[in-house]
């Protein structure tokens, strides 16, 4: 009997492996613009759906703020990035990654917290907190170009369905090891493998993403006509706030505040020649 379950598990183990890494390799793409290559298993239909729904519970929950000056301005930034986004892929031949898109602006009133976010299918927050960083138009663009570019390159997919492929790989890594994750586990009281999922896996690939968000985020911020260069202030302001409490690079999903500021100075002389503002008509 030993001896037929371990043959069991071990064709278990061929079988599956197979078929994950043929479903990986069938559902293979790439980012716009940077070409890198993504893994997506899970529809684009699926997490806008999700999105929108949990974007509901958000405006429900946390108290949006009563100016509607700045409200109004971060949707006109907001819709002169859309436009450019969708003029610039249509006028390379490509397909608009936002033309499923349902785009929505809120501002959330907490001055605590510097942040912005944008849920897969345009769901767009700004929190009153980023404003005193952001400081201008240009400024605010920055930060919205950003965040807009994630949600452009599928990023919340490809996390998605990573996480999918780690959790299925870390159960087949339990079963080949006779259940010794599990044990560790329950013994020290330690996730053992959340721990190496997300210093190993999840963190490098996290800044993977962040930096192609600032990348890109500067292409549409240019496309749409504002001045990218006060993107460099953005961050040294955003350094400045922080005052030394930015966790270790290897600890964080985002790169250090000086790598994002030299990524940005070397990118934007180049990004300012090739990707020149696009007139609305």
């Amino acid at each position: 009997m030993p001896r037929i379950n371990k043959i069991n598990r071990r064709k278990f183990l061929e079988y599956f492996t197979a078929c994950t890494c043929g479903l990986g390799i069938a559902s293979c793409s790439t980012a716009p613009i940077t070409d890198r290559r993504q893994l997506k298993l899970i529809p684009e239909s699926t997490l806008n759906r999700q999105a929108a729904q949990l974007y509901e519970n958000v405006k429900k929950k946390f108290k949006l703020s009563d100016d509607k000056k700045k409200l109004e301005e971060i949707k006109l930034i907001g819709s002169r990035i859309e436009y450019a986004v969708s003029k610039y892929f249509n006028s390379v031949d490509e397909k608009d990654p936002t033309r499923n898109f349902r785009w929505e602006y809120i501002l959330i009133d907490n001055d605590k917290i510097k942040n912005a976010w944008c849920m897969p299918g345009g769901k767009i927050a700004i929190y009153t907190g980023i404003l005193k960083v952001t400081k201008n138009k240009h400024g605010l663009a920055s930060v919205m170009g950003h965040e807009i570019a994630h949600a452009v390159a599928k990023h919340s997919i490809e996390r998605a369905s990573r996480a999918l492929l780690l959790n299925v790989g870390t159960q087949i890594a339990d079963i080949a090891s006779g259940g010794a994750i599990s044990r560790t586990s329950r013994t020290t009281g330690v996730d053992v493998a959340g721990m190496l999922r997300t210093f190993g896996i999840d963190n490098p690939f996290g800044r993977k993403q962040e930096t192609e968000a600032d990348y890109l985020g500067l292409i549409f911020s240019s496309l749409a006509g504002y001045d990218i260069r006060e993107t460099i202030k953005v961050w040294e302001r955003m350094k400045e706030s922080l005052k030394g409490e930015e966790r270790p690079e290897w600890m964080s999903t985002h790169p250090s505040s000086d790598k994002r500021i030299a990524n940005l100075k070397k990118w934007i002389p180049e990004i300012i020649v090739e990707y020149p503002p696009i007139k609305k008509t």
